[in-house]
């Protein structure tokens, strides 16, 4: 390494994430375990996914309503290709 590559005295060495509240339990992140704080913290998040805890909102617009009715049975209100 060279003068010219080393960082000059003083000089801040900014870390490549900010920390920020673990989503689970509200400590600091760690680098290790990001965005997490602990393996612990992202095991509990992995299982809440895996047991459908968490579920992503969806909004049915009338086109998707009609589409999933064509999908149906006729008996179960699909609709009929008279």
């Amino acid at each position: 390494m060279t003068d010219q590559d080393k960082p000059a005295r003083g000089a801040e060495i900014l870390p490549l994430r900010a920390k920020r509240p673990c989503p689970i339990c509200g400590r600091d992140s760690q680098r290790d375990a990001y965005p997490f704080c602990s393996k612990r913290c992202k095991d509990v998040d992995l299982h809440r996914w895996l047991s459908n805890s968490y579920a992503i909102p969806a909004v049915e617009t009338e086109e998707s309503a009609l589409a999933s009715d064509d999908d149906l049975p006729a008996d179960q209100g699909g609709r009929r290709d008279l």
